[in-house]
């Protein structure tokens, strides 16, 4: 069984976990506002997901990992060039309306990895503003885009789905915080190192409750709506009761990263059964 094992752990090093989460949050943002999956878009965010992890993992970040200097990260490195050559491919499928608020997001993923200027720091060494950036820029790839590239109006609703994908994001990035507090710098001043383990856990409470409160803020709202943010609550809060300082090599990063997918299913089993 040491094959499926040496599969597992690639299916997670490689990052093809964290893409289908970003794959599955643009399918849970078609089932909320009833629009078809932008395939093009769906693919290039998945694929570009993909590189652009693996990037920051083994390039920006490679001190929490190991250097590539073996078989296996090398590996990784040509899949994850295949994987851009095929997001490559996709984006040339996506509406020019998208293009705009595309760039938006790449300018601010590159601004996470690379200097602003030559003798600067990128934006993910400021104190504090790592959770914020990844979750703004996912908020925006997951949301926002997939409401251009279906060509609907932007509403109210529209608006309020924006914030509530952002705590979204927010509360999932506690435990991969929490996780790495042995590895950042204390330059970095994140959740946990400022607010300790269980100040950071609290934020995670209130955004799982404001991800809750605001849905009721909203113009039209659904029972799919209602019984999806229902479970993924559920699923917010039991990662974040179960999130420790010292923790399984596989919970944040399957188990957390495994949220997005879960709620995607439960969405498509509710409006199969209840839209």
């Amino acid at each position: 069984m040491k094959w499926l094992q040496r599969v597992f752990d690639f299916y997670l090093d490689a990052s093809i976990h964290v893409a289908l989460a970003v794959f599955s949050l643009v399918g849970c943002t078609c089932v909320l506002f009833n629009i078809p999956l932008p395939k093009a878009l769906a693919f290039f965010l998945f694929f570009g997901s993909i590189a652009c992890y693996n990037f920051m993992k083994y390039g920006v970040e490679a001190e929490k990992y190991y250097k590539l200097v073996n078989r296996y990260h090398r590996s990784i490195q040509i899949f994850s060039l295949f994987c851009l050559g095929i997001a490559t491919y996709f984006c040339f499928y996506l509406e020019r309306e998208t293009w705009l608020g595309l760039l938006v997001l790449l300018a601010l993923t590159g601004l996470y990895a690379i200097p602003i200027l030559p003798g600067t720091k990128n934006l993910r060494s400021w104190g504090g503003i790592k959770v914020f950036l990844v979750a703004l820029v996912w908020a925006g790839a997951t949301v926002v885009l997939p409401i251009m590239e279906s060509y609907i109006a932007w509403s109210w609703d529209a608006s309020i789905s924006v914030v509530q994908r952002f705590l979204l994001v927010f509360v999932l990035l506690v435990p991969f915080e929490i996780r790495d507090l042995a590895y950042d710098g204390t330059e970095l001043r994140t959740l946990p190192q400022r607010y300790g383990v269980r100040g950071a856990k609290r934020l995670g409470f209130i955004g799982a409750f404001l991800l809750v409160l605001l849905l009721f803020g909203k113009d039209t709202v659904s029972q799919v709506a209602i019984f999806g943010t229902a479970a993924l609550t559920l699923m917010l809060l039991c990662c974040l009761l179960a999130t420790r300082k010292t923790q399984h090599r596989y919970f944040a990063a399957f188990f957390v990263e495994a949220v997005p997918i879960c709620w995607y299913l439960v969405l498509r089993g509710a409006n199969y059964f209840l839209g």
